[in-house]
């Protein structure tokens, strides 16, 4: 019996020292952040013919909101939802053609924020899913509204695009004190985003940028 008692007490001490700590750890419980940031996005994959697309990068911007939810001692997990642009510079031979796309994104991402200094060190992954706003393309100089459909057009090709994109992101940055932070963001799209037809084209969002963001 006394054993007993003994394995039982010594049982509810771990348990109340690590809820302790557990509780400690994430006392600041969940706080909110907004994050913007500036990207390099292109829009990589194969054409017809099997050849990979030759695009080159353009800029855009993402912008948004997020919750950091502590579920362990330095680790979090952030969902977040975003308005992002993508797009990319293509090259049709002749002339050249500007594509921008607008989601609506929503990041689910595992952080590791370790104590570093005077702030934390941020680690992070996880999948991202989003749906196609919109968008714009210049061919030739002329102005055209983007279509978000699983099937194509042949009068569309070039700006018609599945509405629906997921892919998997990495980040690694620094919070400081005062809670405004920075951060390295890389995406690969795992999704391929161009429409039905009778041609066998794949296209996939990747990008990478810089962000800063600030906690609530």
């Amino acid at each position: 019996m006394k054993i007993k008692l003994v394995s039982l007490s010594f049982l509810f001490i771990s348990y109340f020292s690590y809820s302790q700590s557990s509780l400690s750890a994430s006392s600041e419980g969940i706080t909110f952040g907004i994050r913007a940031g500036i990207d390099l996005q292109n829009l990589n994959g194969k054409d017809a013919t099997g050849a990979s697309l030759k695009n080159d990068l353009v800029v855009r911007y993402d912008a948004g909101i997020n919750l950091a939810i502590p579920i362990a001692p330095d680790f979090y997990v952030q969902p977040g939802l975003l308005f992002r642009t993508k797009g990319a510079k293509v090259d049709w031979g002749t002339t050249t053609s500007t594509i921008n796309l607008y989601y609506l994104e929503l990041p689910i991402h595992l952080l590791y924020k370790p104590l570093l200094g005077t702030g934390r060190l941020i680690l992070g992954f996880g999948p991202y899913f989003a749906y196609g706003l919109g968008g714009k393309t210049n061919y030739g100089g002329t102005s055209y509204d983007v279509t978000f459909e699983n099937s194509n057009d042949p009068l569309k090709i070039g700006r018609t695009f599945k509405p629906f994109d997921a892919g998997a992101d990495l980040a690694a940055g620094y919070e400081f004190s005062n809670r405004l932070s920075f951060q390295l963001n890389a995406q690969l799209g795992l999704i391929n985003i161009s429409p039905d037809y009778e041609n066998s084209t794949t296209i996939k969002n990747t990008g990478f940028g810089i962000s800063a963001g600030y906690r609530f």
